[in-house]
């Protein structure tokens, strides 16, 4: 079997490649750019080139009238290989469709939201794979427990999925439980307009077989349309079917205890203690609950094991304070994600200065949420931003960075290039640094860790 990816180096993509892979498929794909995933994909054999060049293609791809297509819509249209490989008689299919097309193999647990989700998702598969039971998860993020965004059973009937609500990728799926995070608007590239946004998280409940469950955090701003014979519950960290209770904070440590509507599970410990993965782990705890195969020891044993996605509220160097330095990285490219981020350090380290160094995530999103970024960056002691990471996107004349730095209230900002980056935090006197942003950012972060613990 053949399988070639364009657009090799997406998180989601990875995950697929790395399951085409485990079936003994030929894997091969195009990514624009290399980076580490990329890297690690070809050490486990996927055959990827950064040339849109379709003679880079592999011999005998072309000419196997049975070779799979899959595509990530970020892929501009005038790209050359997806074209040849449509001029050859093969035809495309989007990553989401494929996804779906596996999860249905069994029971899926699927993890909507604007943020949140990759974390959710991770937690629940951790707590299946920790238990008895098993499961099969394709991830946003590369879970730190087993160095993979990729799970896989041969005997458990419960699939993990993050359920992408970009270009409405979620509605290829069929959730036997689904879990709603957030729905603060994004993607308005896609979407238009906040109303149509929520629509597609509508859309989405609509898809939850008939006796299925929905999980929804507490507030949202739309309206579910699930069969009356799908049961809804309703979580949060303060209320809702699902929450926490008891919470004690203290030595590096956060513990809870989850309030189910069955009965209560004491004394969980968070393997990543930060206040936002409270919430988070009530989502995935509620998820596995109602999967009906976990048991109480499972959660506690999972949660306080959980080492956590990369690049979500990473520690990459952790001194002793006062007096030492500690550098955060963070996935966080929306506002909302950010202002918890620096929150969440904030509550960590009272009293210590906090340096964010952020690097906008597309030209439409800094153009839709300039003043809310500024808003949450107006948190931090000191703020260093990027020029913007274009992704999938071109320029769009007068959106730079420069608009979110003007409406900052502090008084400590500057901007710097990307490369730039590492000499200008060496010459900085930092003692907490959140590095956040979902672009090429984290590229520079050995280099910072490096300068840090030379000096």
């Amino acid at each position: 079997m053949n399988v070639y990816f364009v657009g090799a180096g997406g998180i989601g993509m990875a995950a697929l490649e790395r399951y085409f892979l485990s079936r003994g498929a030929h894997v091969a794909g195009y990514d624009r750019t290399p980076t580490p995933l990329t890297h690690a994909l070809e050490k486990e054999g996927v055959d990827i080139t950064y040339t849109d060049d379709p003679a880079t293609i592999p011999d005998g791809m072309l000419e196997d009238s049975d070779l799979m297509v899959v595509y990530t819509p970020a892929i501009p249209a005038d790209n050359k290989i997806l074209n040849k490989l449509k001029a050859t008689g093969h035809t495309p299919i989007k990553r989401s469709a494929v996804l779906g097309h596996i999860t249905r193999e069994g029971r899926s647990l699927c993890f909507a939201g604007t943020h949140g989700k990759t974390t959710t998702s991770s937690m629940a598969a951790h707590i299946l794979n920790t238990a008895a039971v098993g499961c099969n998860a394709f991830l946003g993020g590369i879970l730190r427990n087993t160095g993979s965004n990729l799970i896989l059973s041969k005997t458990s009937p419960w699939y993990v999925a993050e359920a992408d609500e970009y270009d409405r990728s979620f509605h290829q799926l069929t959730p036997h439980i689904a879990v709603i995070t957030a729905t603060d608007p994004d993607h308005l590239d896609i979407y238009g307009t906040e109303e149509a946004y929520l629509e597609s998280f509508a859309r989405f409940t609509e898809l939850i077989v008939p006796d299925g469950k929905l999980i929804v955090h507490t507030g949202l701003k739309f309206h579910p349309r699930q069969a009356s014979t799908v049961k809804t519950y309703t979580y949060s960290r303060d209320e809702g079917d699902f929450h926490a209770v008891n919470i004690r904070r203290g030595d590096g440590t956060i513990k809870f205890d989850c309030v189910t509507p069955g009965h209560t599970i004491t004394d969980i410990e968070l393997g990543v203690p930060v206040e936002i993965n409270i919430t988070n782990a009530i989502a995935a705890i509620a998820a596995c609950i109602l999967t009906g195969d976990v048991t109480d020891d499972d959660v506690r044993r999972a949660m306080s094991s959980f080492a956590g996605a990369e690049r979500r509220f990473q520690f990459h160097l952790k001194e002793p304070m006062p007096g030492g330095h500690v550098i955060i990285d963070d996935y966080a490219h929306h506002p909302d994600e950010l202002r918890q981020s620096i929150a969440s350090v904030k509550s960590l380290y009272p009293g210590s200065r906090l340096t964010v160094a952020f690097q906008p995530h597309l030209f439409t999103r800094t153009r839709d949420f300039a003043p809310e970024f500024a808003q949450a960056l107006s948190m931090a002691d000191r703020v260093i931003l990027c020029d913007i990471y274009p992704a999938r996107e071109l320029p769009i004349p007068g959106v730079t960075s420069e608009i979110i730095l003007n409406d900052i209230t502090i008084k400590d900002k500057l901007l710097v290039r990307k490369e730039n980056l590492p000499d200008t935090i060496k010459n900085l006197n930092f003692e907490i640094l959140l590095i956040a942003g979902a672009g090429d950012i984290v590229n520079y972060i050995d280099e910072i860790v490096a300068n840090t613990v030379a000096k």
